[in-house]
């Protein structure tokens, strides 16, 4: 009999059955439960840590675009290092390392607040320790999905996950703006510290004969460069990855326009703050659970609908920009989160089902850099359009030229250009996993 997989039914059959097969996999049921606590302490620590920064800085746009921005600033400079990293090294052990280092950032803050000793600097230095283990993390834990779950189910399990952070993003501002005004900023900061016990713990009870991997790299000279070789071999790689550019650049800016818009716009305090955010969550929500549905069978790739729902994000996050009043502004937020995470799960998708298995934590490692990398110019950009400009500014910006680059790039898309390269890119991937029993788990079902 021959051995089946984990993430991987036989001829389709009953580990394909169920909105999302990929929780029928152990390692990955361990992992989502792990998420789901870690990601609540996650939001309300990015809603505290905004909150507090405007407060010690008087309302500044500027140093809130600063601390937002150093928290990206390491990406240029670490992100495709992790990605040979995660070709190299065990995944899992780096993540549970990695945690350690985010505690660390974390309870140093909340014990600075608390002592009442804290100050902007300390904010900015903590802000940029949080990035650089933010930047080595993202794209181990992106390539490890399919590691968990195999290529089969990897679609449903991204959108699975993303549906989890979204959840924890529609509750935890909601929860932070009211735990702020019952007891400060420096407490959210511990517990957040304590939330990542439950990633650790996950991750230590995984089964590592379960996990489905592929050979580990040895160590080598241009690692960098041979990752960067297939993706300029690649124009279909390429247009996904220029997209992805411009909207982590200039439309996701949220971390900033959304508290500059409730302090200095609508007048709202913390628990109003919150409240915004939690309205673009219910919509990435909501295209996270659509993409889950879409992918519950067999992965998809979609460059068309990628394309359109750049062109949706871009749009509503202008007519965001206009809105009179903060209920309709969270309305259209809404739709802004529909059309961003449909878009990123698309982006996502279409890259990991169509790169080759050796080199996928290089090019998820130049996905994520180029997804995030590009944050720090967009906050201080975006800063200085709010303060200088108007705080509506930047969203009305950011959204025309994220709809002016999704125009240009629906011209070779939705000409057919680039079929041909996604099929040979996912004939490629299948036949790397096809490969002998070399890269199967010991662990064997029989």
């Amino acid at each position: 009999m021959r051995a089946v997989f984990p993430g991987r039914g036989v001829a389709g059959g009953e580990r394909r059955s169920g909105p999302f097969p990929s929780l029928r996999v152990r390692n990955f049921r361990l992992y989502a439960a792990g998420q789901v606590v870690s990601l609540s302490g996650t939001w309300i620590q990015r809603i505290a840590q905004d909150w507090l920064v405007l407060e010690v800085s008087g309302g500044s746009a500027v140093a809130l675009g600063l601390a937002v921005s150093l928290q990206f600033l390491p990406m240029p400079l670490l992100t495709l290092w992790a990605g040979v990293l995660a070709d190299r090294l065990d995944k899992r052990r780096l993540l549970i390392w990695l945690q350690y280092g985010v505690g660390t950032c974390a309870l140093a803050l909340g014990s600075l607040e608390l002592s009442g000793f804290v100050q902007l600097w300390q904010v900015y230095l903590l802000c940029l320790g949080l990035g650089c283990c933010s930047a080595l993390e993202m794209p181990v834990r992106q390539s490890f999905v399919v590691e968990m779950v195999g290529r089969d189910h990897v679609g449903n399990a991204v959108a699975l996950n993303a549906m989890i952070f979204n959840s924890c993003r529609m509750a935890g501002p909601a929860a932070a703006g009211y735990l702020i005004g019952v007891m400060g900023t420096g407490w959210l900061f511990l517990l957040n510290a304590a939330s990542l016990v439950a990633v650790i713990l996950t991750l230590g009870a995984m089964n590592p004969d379960e996990l489905i991997r592929a050979d580990r790299r040895p160590r080598e000279r241009n690692q960098f460069r041979e990752g960067l070789r297939y993706v300029r071999g690649r124009p279909d790689l390429i247009v996904v990855l220029v997209l992805v550019f411009v909207v982590g650049t200039f439309g996701n800016t949220f971390n900033t326009t959304l508290a500059v818009l409730a302090r200095n716009v609508f007048r709202l305090e913390a628990d109003g703050f919150g409240l915004l955010h939690s309205m673009l969550a219910v919509g990435t929500f909501t295209g996270a659970m659509i993409s889950a549905w879409r992918t519950r069978r067999q992965p998809k790739r979609s460059p068309r609908l990628f394309v359109l729902s750049a062109l949706a994000f871009g749009v509503f996050e202008m007519v965001t920009a206009l809105t009179p009043v903060v209920a309709a502004c969270g309305a259209v937020l809404v739709l802004v989160g529909i059309a961003q995470m449909t878009f990123t799960l698309l982006a996502n998708g279409n890259i990991q089902l169509s790169v080759d298995e050796k080199l996928r934590g290089r090019v998820m490692s130049l996905y994520m850099l180029l997804l995030l990398g590009g944050s720090p110019l967009g906050s201080m950009l975006s800063g200085w359009l709010a303060e200088h400009l108007s705080p509506r500014a930047p969203l009305l910006i950011g959204g025309g030229i994220c709809a002016l680059v999704a125009l240009g790039v629906a011209v070779p898309v939705f000409g057919r250009r680039f079929e041909g390269d996604f099929r040979q890119g996912e004939a490629s991937s299948s036949a790397d996993e096809e490969e002998p029993s070399s890269r199967e788990p010991s662990g064997l079902v029989r």
